[in-house]
């Protein structure tokens, strides 16, 4: 069964479970995967983009391959070795089938297509297709390549993709020779205003399909998300409402007009997980609002930036801590307080 036959198969049910709520986000990735289109998930960190993409592996079925490093299909075989009929077969399930790639600017060409092992070269000389090992576009054959942080990877990466990308195969030019490789390519991607990213050409962007994950659709998921992904201690109790007024103030973060970069779903489970922690280091067994504001500094300091006009006269911590004293107050004043 090929990759887009899989989520044709199962249209009456959420396959994206992993993720709870992102229902139109989850609605455009089972689109362009049934028409196995290559796609970019775009959003802030922690929203859940490499969850979303790690949750195609569980979907993926076994099947058969040729012991090759090119996955080659038995029944269509690519590699000189298993054209000379010496590769056996064997069985690959879903994680096998789906290969990561993190993008970093260290990542080369060869990380991507392979690269000629010396020891090989000198079995068989150094022009022979032999001598080549497959790199993880090929090991992705029949399978997915998930490319996480795609534009954090240099701007050669993106020409050496851009062939495979369009016509399915790879062009090694020592070799004299072309190389398929079927692959869905799932690709993450932060903003471009984040430190360490590059930008991505528009020759190489039109090879994709754009689909945006933003921050969970309101405090009642993000609760959600929060008790079923963050951890628990069993001698503490989070009260919900207090949970939900912790996540409040988060969401009241996101849309802060003096924040340029605002705390996403893994700041939510940190000030969970720390508060239960303050919590039974102060001997209580139940979370109370000092816990969260001793988190605070912590959890959500390095994950927010300040606007130009603020940043050089308060720090980060200091305006968090002040801003969620304010949170409370006015939530007390209002009548919405616990």
């Amino acid at each position: 069964m090929k990759i887009n036959e899989v989520f044709k198969a199962n249209l009456n049910k959420d396959q994206f479970n992993d993720i709870i709520g992102q229902e139109k986000t989850k609605k455009q990735l089972l689109s362009a995967l049934i028409m196995a289109r290559h796609v970019i998930v775009v959003g802030y960190p922690g929203v859940g983009k490499t969850t979303l993409a790690k949750n195609v592996a569980k979907l993926l079925p076994e099947i058969t391959v040729n012991d090759c490093g090119y996955n080659c299909d038995p029944k269509n075989p690519i590699c000189p070795k298993c054209l000379d009929k010496k590769s056996k077969q064997v069985k690959i399930n879903g994680d096998k089938r789906f290969v990561r790639v993190q993008g970093s600017p260290d990542l080369t060409v060869e990380d991507l297509i392979g690269d000629i092992d010396p020891i090989k070269a000198l079995e068989y000389g150094p022009l022979t297709i032999e001598a080549f090992t497959p790199g993880k576009i090929f090991k992705a054959n029949n399978g997915v390549l998930f490319f996480d942080e795609i534009n954090r990877a240099p701007e050669k990466l993106q020409n050496a993709l851009l062939q495979v990308l369009e016509e399915g195969r790879v062009t090694i030019g020592s070799y004299d020779i072309d190389l398929t490789s079927n692959f869905i390519l799932i690709s993450t991607m932060n903003p471009e205003d984040f430190a360490g990213t590059e930008k991505l050409s528009e020759v190489f962007l039109d090879r994709f399909d754009i689909i945006i994950m933003d921050y969970p659709e309101n405090v009642e998921i993000e609760t959600e998300i929060v008790k079923v992904k963050g951890k628990k201690l069993k001698e503490v109790i989070f009260d919900d409402d207090l949970l939900i007024l912790t996540l409040r103030f988060i969401d009241k973060l996101r849309h802060n007009k003096d924040l340029e970069r605002a705390p996403s779903v893994r700041a939510s489970l940190g000030l969970y997980e720390r508060a239960q922690s303050n919590a039974l280091i102060n001997k209580r067994k139940n979370v109370i609002i000092e816990d969260i504001l001793e988190s605070i500094q912590s959890v959500l300091g390095h994950r927010i930036k300040l606007k130009a006009a603020l940043r050089y006269t308060i720090k980060p911590e200091e305006y968090l801590s002040q801003e969620f004293k304010k949170f409370i107050d006015d939530t007390k004043k209002s009548g919405d307080y616990l």
